[in-house]
């Protein structure tokens, strides 16, 4: 559901922490066993298969142990801060609709410029450091929520909210690449991937307290406490090993510009970053196009949402992991992503046929585009993930990242209008225009995966 890549850890990884010497003096042979805990997460072993088992075999590595917990502690006050914002804006702060969306609006724009900016600077200051204090922003301003009163105010806590949390997932993303080597990456990334999806969902439904209060006082309680998930696990990242950090240069004037390609300078991983941001668009499909398609152009009930979203949630949990394993080979890589582009156009026409039909049939035709949808958003974030980190610059593996994260942002921005302007406004045409877009784009990543195939052989 979430396409953010972030961090249930075991209470020993929180409450027993190594030291950074301990962590940072990490030998060759545990690296290769963590990373081979961190491969083998889609895979069934003689310690079971399934999420457990993967959860668990995650735990044997150091990196990816504190990146769980770290994501795990996070995502709870994220769970919190999604379901209350927007109620606690309209409600309590007494801003209106328009207000809202604008605050969104350009919450999201900060984000674009962010995550881009993250990437860069984790390949110049210390990861670790980065990830801290942009964590540690994002809780000061969730907690300063609670004194906002104006919408100037809001504007600011908003923005500042939303840059931080994209310039992190960046510089974690630049962590991921230096950590792990390999079909590793992608299995880290779907590990978090997986453990943001729990702590949201149970950071959400924590949140159903303060929703069913209803009172100033127990809004601004809740939102205070979710700021200091943040404060707490913005600290685990000192528990990192020095390894994930970029290689130190010496001070001179050929230093000050890291070593490797430039990102802006690589036409492929450029064409794979628009491909990758115009196919994230299917999140917004999910949270913004359904539930207004379902509530004005179908006869189902409008709680069939709330019954797909749980669903794709669901999907997502249990399949992220082991459907994510061998993406680090950009052939299969493609092949994957055919398969999620033809997921996404049955979905699409599923999705138009409910508002032909009735109710009942209705309901039953949005959950199964629903359970088609969450395999192609699965499969395909696995697919590109994987080709985002084997197409990267190893030298400059936070600029990469951070490139790749701006266009999955660039992609969030636009589209609630691109669902409006097709889907909303033209029906059945609408439904099925998006559902080529997506198989074409599906198309373009796979070709760039075959050549890149061809080119390592």
């Amino acid at each position: 559901m979430l396409p953010d890549v972030s961090s249930t850890p075991t209470s020993s990884a929180v409450t027993q922490p190594s030291t950074d010497a301990d962590l940072a003096g990490t030998g060759a042979g545990e690296a290769a066993v963590g990373q081979a805990a961190a491969a083998g997460a889609g895979q069934d072993t003689a310690d079971g298969p399934g999420l457990r088992a993967a959860l668990t075999r995650g735990l044997g590595d150091p990196v990816l142990r504190v990146l769980m917990a770290a994501t795990a502690v996070s995502t709870l006050g994220r769970g919190v801060f999604f379901t209350l914002t927007v109620l606690y804006f309209t409600s309590i702060v007494g801003l209106s609709a328009a207000q809202v969306a604008l605050i969104l609006a350009a919450s999201s724009g900060v984000g674009v410029v962010t995550s881009l900016l993250g990437g860069h600077l984790a390949d110049r200051v210390s990861a670790r450091a980065l990830c801290l204090v942009l964590t540690l922003t994002q809780g000061a301003a969730v907690v300063a929520y609670t004194a906002a009163t104006t919408f100037a105010v809001a504007l600011t806590l908003a923005c500042l909210a939303a840059g931080a949390s994209s310039a992190e997932h960046s510089a974690r993303s630049a962590i991921i690449a230096r950590a792990f080597d390999g079909g590793a990456r992608v299995g880290a990334r779907a590990v978090l991937r997986t453990v943001t999806n729990i702590g949201i969902a149970v950071g959400s439904a924590l949140a159903g307290a303060a929703l069913v209060l209803d009172t100033a006082p127990a809004y601004r309680v809740t939102m205070a406490l979710a700021g200091a998930t943040y404060l707490f696990g913005a600290f685990l990242f000192r528990r990192l090993p020095a390894r994930v950090d970029a290689p130190r240069r010496e001070a001179t004037a050929e230093a000050a510009v890291p070593a490797g390609r430039s990102p802006f300078r690589d036409p492929r991983y450029l064409l794979l970053t628009a491909l990758s941001g115009l196919f994230g668009m299917q999140f917004a499909l999910a949270e913004v196009g359904l539930p207004l398609w379902v509530s004005e152009h179908t006869s189902a009930p409008t709680v069939v949402v709330s019954a797909a979203l749980v669903l794709n949630t669901v999907i997502v949990i249990a399949f992220q992991i082991p459907l994510s394993r061998g993406t680090e080979d950009p052939a299969y890589a493609g092949r994957m992503m055919v398969l999620a582009g033809l997921l996404m156009l049955a979905a699409c026409l599923g999705y138009a046929a409910s508002g032909a039909v009735g109710a009942v049939l209705a309901v039953a035709v949005v959950l199964l585009a629903m359970a088609a949808h969450s395999f192609a958003e699965v499969l395909s974030s696995a697919a590109t993930w994987g080709l985002s980190f084997e197409l990267a610059d190893p030298a400059r593996a936070g600029a990469y990242q951070g490139l790749f994260a701006m266009g999955y942002n660039v992609g969030a921005m636009l589209a609630p209008v691109v669902v409006a302007a097709t889907a909303l406004r033209h029906g059945v045409p609408g439904w099925a225009g998006l559902g080529v877009m997506f198989l074409a784009v599906a198309l373009g990543v796979a070709w760039i995966g075959r050549r890149a195939a061809r080119v390592a052989r």
